[in-house]
Parts: structure tokens; C-alpha cells; sequence
């Protein structure tokens, strides 16, 4: 069990079973990799399960299939998590969907699906969890947000939308959940993130968001002593405009 210092700070890493719903290969490979050198048992959730093989391989992770925004399939997948890992301790939101364009030419029903996935989908996820650590009176749920949390952009009102109610979300089970040892806590990822597809100019660098420190931002969260929780971090880069 972990145990906390002179200066009341987490000694050794207090988690060991974490779930990632909504895994790609940017914010949440990252974390997963930094999890697995931690020790942490790891299940990863996608609507596509098949696309994670290689992350699977490299960090000993069990892959679920879901559909985030179904509630009868985040309750199955939390059913299989139990029986496959045990109840996890970590539980972290990074699923999303856009539906980007003109406010008069946007399909009804394409933004209706965008916030079930970015903001339905986090409150099924954070119900789930939060039954499960409350019988434990512990355990973190970390839920992704993006500039758009705070900042709704023109033909982007969909995912303003969305990111605006998982905000809500995170402020609202923190207040309900933290009392009860659960640490609720929302990242306002504000800038893009880096990958292969996406690098930094020659010009500018440092200028996009690197997912490894992203990750060690959410690991250094999840390290907070219970007297001193974050409930939001922003993360940007140095020369991002806010």
C-alpha cells in the first residue's frame, strides 16, 4: 500500500489497476506506457480494439472493445474489466468525436453522436468507476478535456459542446466524489498534440503539446496527496496564445 512521507507526499505509486477508455495512439499510449513502468495493470478500451495490438504487446495490457457512448456496453465492459483485471483503481476518459463545420449545414444527428461520445460517454464511464471506488473509498478518475473545454471556436460547436459538459461533468462528481477518497480530475489540453502526423516547425519547436509530458502530468496528479488534489490542470505550450 502506499504511504506518504514527512511532507505528506505519495511515496510509492498508490494505484495498480487502471482502464483507458478511448486509447489511440497519442495521450493515451503515452500514459500507458508510463502506467505499465509503474507496475500498473492495464485494460484499454477502444471502439476498435484491433488498433491497439502493438500497444498491448509492449505494455502486458488486455484490450476491451466498446462503444462509449452505449450505456449497456460501458456497463459490459466494466463487468469484463472486473473479471479479467479486478476493479480498477485508475479510470481515465480521452474518448471524443467533432462534427465540424457551419452551424447551418451541421447533421443533427452527427452532432448528436459527437457529444455522446466526448460528453454521454464520460458521464457513463465516471457512473461506472465511481460505484466501484466508492465500496473501496478510493481510486482516480482522470477525464480529458481540450481548448474547447473553455473556448468554443466557430464551426466547432459540436465538440465545444461536448468538452464544455465533460468540464461540468468532472467539476460535479469532484464535489460529490471526492469526500468519498475519489479523486476526480479534468485536463484542459490547450494546443495541439504532437505526433508523427504532426511535429513541430523547424521554426518553432516546443510549440505543440508532447504527449510524454502530458502523460507525466496525469501521473503526477494521480501522486497527489488526498490533503492537496488538483481538480483541473491546463496544459499548453510556452508560446501558445490563451
Amino acid at each position: 500500500m502506499p504511504h506518504q512521507g514527512m511532507e505528506g507526499f505519495v511515496t510509492e505509486f498508490p494505484y495498480r489497476t487502471a482502464l483507458i477508455v478511448g486509447t489511440g495512439p497519442g495521450i493515451s499510449a503515452s500514459l500507458a506506457r508510463r502506467l505499465a513502468a509503474l507496475g500498473v495493470k492495464l485494460g484499454l478500451a477502444a471502439r476498435n480494439p484491433g488498433k491497439l495490438g502493438g500497444l498491448a504487446g509492449e505494455t502486458g495490457a488486455t484490450t476491451f472493445a466498446v462503444d462509449a457512448a452505449d450505456k449497456q456496453a460501458v456497463a459490459a465492459l466494466f463487468d469484463d474489466v472486473d473479471n479479467r483485471l479486478g476493479e480498477p483503481d485508475i479510470v481515465v476518459y480521452n474518448a471524443s468525436a467533432r462534427a465540424q463545420g457551419p452551424l447551418a449545414e451541421l447533421d443533427p444527428t452527427v452532432v448528436e453522436k459527437a457529444i455522446a461520445v466526448t460528453a454521454f460517454g464520460g458521464f457513463l464511464v465516471t457512473q461506472q468507476a465511481g460505484k466501484r471506488m466508492a465500496r473501496h473509498g478510493r481510486g482516480a478518475i482522470l477525464l480529458t478535456g481540450a481548448t474547447a473545454s473553455v473556448k468554443g471556436f466557430a464551426h466547432s460547436a459540436a465538440f465545444a459542446m461536448g468538452k464544455f459538459a465533460l468540464r461540468g461533468l468532472a467539476q460535479s462528481a469532484a464535489r460529490e466524489l471526492g469526500p468519498k477518497g475519489i479523486h476526480v480530475a479534468h485536463f484542459i489540453i490547450d494546443g495541439g498534440v504532437r505526433s508523427a502526423r504532426r511535429p513541430d516547425p523547424a521554426d518553432r519547436p516546443d510549440s505543440t503539446l508532447d504527449p510524454e509530458a502530458i502523460a507525466q502530468a496525469y501521473v503526477d496528479v494521480l501522486r497527489q496527496p488526498r490533503s492537496a488534489w488538483s481538480l483541473e490542470v491546463e496544459l499548453r505550450p510556452w508560446v501558445e496564445h490563451f
